[in-house]
This record gives C-alpha cells, structure tokens and sequence, in this order.
C-alpha cells in the first residue's frame, strides 16, 4: 500500500450481509453471523497491517434488538465470545478498543467483558477499534443535545457561543476524528442510521460482496477507489491543490 498516498486515516464499515450469505448457503443466520465475525477479524488485522489509524465497525443497531430473542440472545454470545478470545492480540498489536452506544442495554456479562478490554488496551496507539452497539445515531445526536440543554440550563454553557466543533465534544466520538471512508457491503446504499452527523463529508464506498466474504482485496479495492477522490469540503478544486501545495491540512 505505499504507492498509496491518500490513506484514509479513518475507516468506518457497515457490515452487511450476513442473514443473506448463510441464506444462499442453506444456513441458519447464525452461521452468517459467525462468520461475519471472521471477517471482523480480517478487518482489523488488515487494517492495522495497511496503516490505518482509526476503524469502526456497525456492529448491532438499537432496531436490531426487534430481531427474533434467539437471534439476539446468539449475537451477544459471539460479541462475548470475541471480546475474551480477541483481547490478547489486541494488546499484542497495540489496538485501542472503544465502544459507543446506549450500552446499560446489553447484558451485564458483556458490558464487564467490555469494560475490562477497553481498560487493558486504553495506552495502545496503532489502531482505535471503536465498535458500535445498540447503537443509533438519532439516539446519540439526541442524547448530546440533552446535554447541552442541561448545561445551558444550568448556566454552564451559552447557546449563543455553541459552535459544530463544541457540539461534536457532546458526541460518543469526541476523541477520534470523523470518517475519511465509509464502507458498506452488500450492495445497499443507505447509511442506516450511523454516524450521521459524522458522515457529513465522508467519501462512500458501496461494494456488492456480502460481509462474510470482504477479505483483504475489498478493503483494499476501497482505499484505492477513495485515494481517486477528491475531497473538496466545500471549496474549489483550484483552491485545494493551493492548501495543499502551501502544506494546508483540510
């Protein structure tokens, strides 16, 4: 990946698929389910190897708890199941864990697994895998409004000064930067309720393979295809190749 220049610095994924993949195999979804975990695997192993900084994965929104009990019941199993066996290559290559979400919904099992990962890997400085759980953007704009309602109300804070970059610090991703790349498998275009205000200038990246089966070429089809873009922000193509040239960050 050297001859690529325009490295996304963050990556975030929204892993689709899975029920699909073990349809077409005669499966039950769980099978898909494993087997997307697999793929989280890979992701994260190729992600670090090519030199991102920053990952987060959509791993279960708060409509997925709607899903049969059965289904849910298997899906925090797996999360449990990968939190424990993941934990030490984690701490071994230097990747951060972060998890965002209306988490007191999970079971408690899982949030101490969660809890004890995030504290052992807090120092690690390769890669930060923030994994999205009972997760909703809505959810998580609403919740930050809430706060800045309070502290205004309280005197804390002065509406009038409020700024996009002051909001942003009320958000569950107020320590990582937004996505340069968005990826989402399966072939369907819509962002499903994540990161919504974090999307607003990411590049997307929508791919027909099913998450199950994106290995490392698909993760790298998607860099290449980002590092062709030009990310504008608004301004002048003109003007860019002139912030770029007098060594001006977007």
């Amino acid at each position: 990946m050297a001859e690529i220049e325009n490295l996304p610095r963050h990556i975030a994924v929204v892993m689709d698929g899975n029920g699909r993949w073990a349809k077409m195999r005669g499966l039950p979804r769980v099978a898909g389910h494993r087997a997307g975990i697999r793929a989280v695997r890979r992701l994260v192993r190729n992600s670090r190897k090519l030199g991102i900084r920053y990952l987060t994965i959509f791993a279960f929104s708060t409509e997925n708890w709607r899903r049969p009990k059965d289904e849910v019941n298997a899906l925090m199993g797996m999360l449990l199941q990968f939190i424990y066996k993941e934990l030490p290559d984690l701490k071994k290559n230097g990747i951060r864990l972060k998890v965002i979400g209306d988490i007191l919904r999970l079971p408690e099992n899982v949030r101490v697994a969660i809890d004890h990962a995030i504290k052992e890997t807090k120092s690690n400085k390769k890669l930060v895998l923030t994994i999205a759980l009972s997760y909703s953007s809505r959810g998580e704009i609403l919740r930050a409004a809430k706060e800045v309602v309070k502290l205004a109300q309280a005197g804390k804070l002065d509406p009038s000064n409020l700024t996009e970059k002051k909001f942003s610090k009320f958000l569950y991703t107020s320590d990582i930067p937004d996505p340069d790349l968005l990826i989402r498998t399966s072939g369907e275009q819509r962002i499903s309720n994540f990161l919504l205000w974090q999307l607003a200038y990411t590049e997307l990246y929508i791919t027909p393979v099913l998450w199950p089966d994106f290995k490392k070429k698909d993760l790298v089809g998607a860099i290449r295809h980002y590092a062709t873009r030009e990310r504008r922000f608004g301004y002048t193509s003109e003007q860019i190749k002139a912030m770029k040239k007098a060594g001006v960050r977007d």
